[in-house]
């Protein structure tokens, strides 16, 4: 029972550990807050348990199938990151030029409509901007580094699972109270935490993109 529960604990400790600072919630909320400039307090919650639910599934999805998912279409993990770090370079890169004159005259020429804000749950305010290329790549090598024999052992599972609810239940937070964040910070500070943290997520872009680039160099080199 005891070595189960260190099992448990420790499956747990890793999937917060290594995908805690890449979904980067708190981060993310500031930026999650520009783009949804006009949504009701009810419609940020709602795309906030939204958001926090697709994360969820694909964090799930990613840990316990991934590999199996990109082996079917042939996909080697490089190039998902190459991929999907062009993306995140630039979701972040347009966010690092967004202006508050862009955001102005975009909202008078045409009304808020909250089920615009809703077509858009998934990308770009889940994929990739909360849960991107990075967390995805980091969840797939997750599931693919449990030890042979052990996937059905339940505190594994148990453990990937919770530690899937606690980064889920983080984004939900830091999204859901995102508004009270910028009102303790204040519009200065504030703008300064978006340009921040868009320029933090280019780089996070790049670095994803390099990684799969290191990668596939060093497969064709050493053929």
């Amino acid at each position: 029972m005891r070595s189960a529960f260190s099992e448990l604990v420790a499956s747990t400790l890793l999937v917060v550990g290594a995908l805690f600072p890449i979904v980067n919630p708190l981060g993310n909320a500031p930026i999650f807050l520009m783009l949804t400039r006009g949504v009701s307090d009810q419609g940020r919650s709602k795309l906030a348990r939204t958001i926090a639910v697709n994360g969820f599934a694909l964090i799930v999805v990613s840990i316990f199938i991934g590999t199996h998912i990109l082996g079917f279409f042939g996909i080697s993990l490089p190039v998902v990151q190459v991929g999907g770090g062009m993306v995140v370079v630039a979701t972040g890169w347009a966010l690092l030029r967004h202006s508050d004159d862009d955001d102005a005259s975009e909202h008078a020429k045409k009304p808020c409509n909250e089920k615009d804000y809703m077509r858009q749950a998934f990308y770009p305010l889940t994929l990739p901007l909360t849960v991107g290329p990075g967390s995805i790549s980091v969840a797939i090598a997750v599931g693919a580094n449990r030890t042979e024999g052990s996937q059905w052992r339940w505190p594994l599972i148990t453990g990937l699972l919770i530690g899937a609810v606690i980064i889920t239940a983080s984004i939900y937070l830091s999204y859901r109270f995102a508004e009270r964040i910028a009102a303790a910070l204040g519009d200065a500070a504030m703008n300064v935490v978006i340009r921040l943290s868009s320029f933090i997520l280019v780089c996070i872009g790049v670095q994803i993109l390099w990684n799969g680039l290191s990668a596939l160099l060093r497969s064709a080199l050493a053929r």
